[in-house]
């Protein structure tokens, strides 16, 4: 993939640029959905190559959109991965190095009250903007999502759910609209669907575009699939161990729920300029069922199956199946989104266009880059971090925060089993690397 900084704009000729914007600006601007599951293995996809799972509503966006076969989260874990989609930053470098949580002695991370958020953004360019589903960056204000950008919530606060009907953690009630708590009944997936869907209807009767950042609970344990949904694929799918069962039956009730809400915006008609972006928070967990294929490692990790996720979008008035190759990571959304609507763009952001949603692959050949990804936890790491760093083809990395580092070529040894030995390639990615730590180091996250 081609890829585009604002700093490489700069080099266009300004007739070039001005007609660019006037472009945009002669435009109706799109409505945007960005749909963010939760944990979903990049292996639990029909459309990405599973076999014992149908997800024929998310397969449509592959059939009329863009697929990105090397997609990454910018963390292996939520919290982090959340903060770099709507800050266009790393998440180390915005104060959220690992998950957040209601518990003061294992919380790792607090979302820097100076970033300016994507919806933040885009309500100066005149977005209503909405979040429904789970926020997991913040228990209190001045970090709940109504401070930060959003100007409808509803959905849940917190992480997990200790069960996806009560939608309790720990014996505290975590859902809200907007700061009022709530305790609605239902399947969590069925109810942000629901929420969804009359938040549609309401935007179908205002002259105003909107960014709904729609974010499900599922697949994240626990794996609770509806009675009906995981009879189901009892009976078909009778060989599979139980605990791929209920995540088969858990991904295909998602994708029912992503089925309903594509009905909804072509009935509607909003779907003609609707861009609609899916993907995972991270990889999935393989303990609880969860499929990585090709690749090895799973949620927590930063091998390829813990932070390679499935990605696909599906512009206004776009129906041509599109693969992508090339390397992204999920914090590239915020600037594309931006320079798509015809937002300003930080140029020191170390986030770049995708230029595929912006139409520019015509623009610049192939500029590389570096991608960092890291983890700090507690429990069994004490609140240690790890690391890894990649130039897209070669990938430096700790398997945990108290391994070595190991050099991988990603193009002969996806599965990374064979660590190698380049003593230039090695010292020119940690070179970089403890760039990005020093400047990490300097940001404040409790």
């Amino acid at each position: 993939m081609f890829k585009i900084t604002f700093k490489k704009l700069k080099n266009m000729s300004f007739l070039g640029f001005f007609m660019l914007l006037s472009s945009i600006e002669a435009q109706e601007k799109p409505n945007i959905i960005f749909i963010l599951a939760d944990d979903l293995g990049y292996g639990d996809l029909s459309c990405y190559g599973a076999n014992d799972l149908q997800t024929p509503n998310i397969d449509i966006l592959a059939k009329q959109g863009i697929t990105f076969t090397r997609a990454y989260a910018n963390s292996t874990v939520c919290s982090p991965s959340r903060a770099s989609i709507l800050t266009g930053n790393y998440p180390d470098l915005v104060g959220v190095p690992g998950v957040i949580r209601d518990m003061p002695e294992n919380t790792w991370g607090n979302l820097r009250d100076d970033v300016v958020t994507l919806p933040q953004e885009l309500q100066k360019l005149n977005y209503n903007t909405a979040l429904i589903g789970k926020w997991h960056l913040g228990y209190q204000s001045p970090d709940l999502p109504n401070d930060r950008g959003f100007d409808y919530f509803k959905g849940f606060v917190g992480d997990m759910m200790d069960d996806y009907y009560t939608h309790r953690r720990a014996g505290v009630n975590w859902m809200r609209e907007n700061n009022q708590e709530i305790d609605p009944k239902g399947h969590a997936t069925d109810l942000f669907t629901d929420w969804t869907l009359d938040y549609l209807k309401k935007q179908k009767s205002t002259d105003k575009p909107f960014f709904l950042f729609l974010t499900y609970n599922a697949p994240h344990d626990p794996v609770q699939p509806p009675k009906k949904w995981f009879d189901k694929i009892q009976q078909r799918e009778k060989g599979a161990p139980l605990k791929r069962q209920k995540m088969i039956a858990f991904v295909e009730h998602l994708d029912y729920n992503i089925g309903r809400i594509l009905e909804q915006l072509n009935s509607s008609k909003l779907a003609k300029n609707t861009m609609i972006v899916f993907t995972s928070d991270n990889g999935g967990a393989l303990h609880y069922g969860a499929s990585n294929k090709p690749f090895s490692g799973g949620k927590g990790d930063l091998l390829e199956g813990g932070i390679r996720v499935p990605c696909l979008v599906k512009m206004p008035n776009f129906r041509e199946e599109k693969e992508i190759n090339e390397p992204l990571l999920l914090m590239d959304f915020y600037p594309s989104i931006l320079q798509l609507v015809g937002g300003k763009i930080d140029e020191e952001l170390p986030s770049e266009v995708i230029p595929e949603i912006c139409n520019e692959t015509q623009l610049i050949d192939g500029v590389s880059r570096d991608m960092v990804w890291m983890r700090r936890e507690g429990h069994k790491f004490g609140g240690r971090i790890y690391y890894a760093i990649s130039d897209g083809r070669y990938k430096l990395l700790q398997r945990n925060p108290f391994s070595g580092y190991e050099l991988i070529d990603l193009i002969n040894d996806p599965n990374e089993i064979s660590p190698i030995n380049l003593p230039k390639v090695k010292i020119a990615l940690k070179k970089t690397l403890t760039k990005h730590i020093q400047a990490s180091g300097k940001v404040q996250w409790q």
